[in-house]
């Protein structure tokens, strides 16, 4: 056979085909009418059978219109809320050391023991400060007692002026050796730094430590600080002094109050959060350090239009809805803001309550009469095609 037959014959069942896809295929009218081809009649839903009556306003071609579905747009707000995982810990917590090194004599506390700042906790070995400090307080006292001396001999000029202020200043620096040797005698007496609950105590009497060694833990846990990191989109949202809820982890329907006490000035660029501290009363001390939370926080959010996941259609400029505007269709483009489970949220020009295509979304035309499936009354179409009996 000929080339040209064969060409012929090709060309011929092309046209064949997409004749039978134009005319029996239901979604054929929108892919022509976006090409251009809205004139070449195609496949359109009917009722029961061929004389069942024709409903709805004709169209172009003398098709009938088709009904469509519409639901009004709503609004729903988002970033109202912030919810993070936190970790405690004490208002105040130090681990207690000793200034000088020495033998560990005593013990006067024990673990869990609540203490107030300046209790003796614990003592070291101090007979060796407790002879400096009685040597310098007989120097102090022999200075003195040659002062008084100087002083009475001075009346009868029999010392001099110099004299007497040697015998002044030897008083002055016994008086300096005696502090210094009180001061380091009083440092054999380790004291709390702080109110608060004494944790486990990692030595015993007998020990040798040094100033590097951990005697005990003090915990203030009048309040609990509680760290937590929050996306970098609610940095201008937060304020300090702001009200936060915290619920323990362990215990959920344990609530507490507490407001932001801290907020850092920078966004960690590896994990793009904001580090912020909330202050949460513990006056029961139910809580501990190291507990974590779950910290919530309330904003006044913003408030967006939403929409049926069914009416977002896409296009070449991005994603539209075939809003119902006076009976007539009408192409609004909008921008996704955020996708839920039975809405979308877009921002648009769109005001709430605004009627927006569903479904048969193929029978919508820019600036063409929608028909309404609630205004599609069978009755009617059964009554107008009565009268055309007639």
């Amino acid at each position: 056979m000929a080339f040209w037959k064969q060409l012929i014959i090709t060309l011929v069942v092309l046209v064949l085909a997409a004749g039978v896809w134009a005319r029996f295929f239901p979604g054929a009218q929108e892919i022509l009418s976006r090409l251009g081809l809205d004139w070449i009649p195609v496949a359109t839903a009917t009722t029961a059978g061929s004389d069942a009556p024709e409903r709805g306003p004709a169209r172009r071609g003398g098709m009938r219109q088709q009904p469509v579905i519409a639901e009004p747009v709503g609004t729903a707000t988002i970033n109202d809320r912030l919810s993070a995982i936190g970790t405690g810990r004490a208002i105040r917590s130090v681990v207690v050391t000793p200034f000088t090194s020495g033998r560990l004599t005593e013990l006067l506390v024990q673990s869990g023991a609540t203490v107030a700042e300046g209790d003796i906790i614990a003592r070291l070995d101090s007979e060796a400060e407790e002879i400096a400090a009685d040597r310098a307080r007989i120097a102090l006292e022999n200075a003195q007692a040659r002062l008084d001396r100087v002083n009475a001999l001075r009346s009868s000029n029999t010392v001099t002026q110099v004299q007497q202020t040697d015998a002044e200043l030897e008083v002055e620096n016994a008086r300096l050796a005696l502090r210094d040797a009180e001061l380091s005698l009083s440092r054999r007496a380790i004291a709390a730094p702080i109110n608060g609950t004494v944790g486990i105590l990692p030595v015993t009497p007998g020990n040798h430590v040094t100033a590097q060694t951990e005697i005990a833990t003090i915990d203030d846990r009048s309040q609990i600080l509680v760290d937590f990191w929050v996306p970098e989109s609610y940095a201008g949202a937060l304020r300090v002094g702001e009200e936060v809820e915290a619920a323990s982890i362990a215990r959920p329907s344990d609530i507490y109050q507490g407001k932001v006490s801290a907020i850092d000035n920078r966004i960690d660029e590896q994990s793009r959060t904001l580090h912020v501290q909330a202050l949460i009363a513990n006056r029961d001390e139910t809580l501990r350090a190291g507990m974590s939370f779950r910290v919530t926080m309330r904003f006044a959010g913003d408030e967006y239009a939403a929409v049926n996941p069914l009416a977002i259609q896409w296009g070449a400029d991005g994603a539209y809805v075939w809003l119902v505007d006076d009976g007539v269709g009408r192409r609004l483009s909008v921008q996704i803001i955020q996708r839920n489970t039975d809405t979308v949220l877009i921002e648009a020009d769109v005001l709430p309550g605004a009627l927006v295509v569903t479904e048969g979304i193929h029978a919508v035309r820019e600036g063409q009469p929608v028909l309404l499936a609630n205004d599609a009354d069978p009755a009617d179409g059964n009554r107008s095609g009565s009268q055309g009996d007639g």
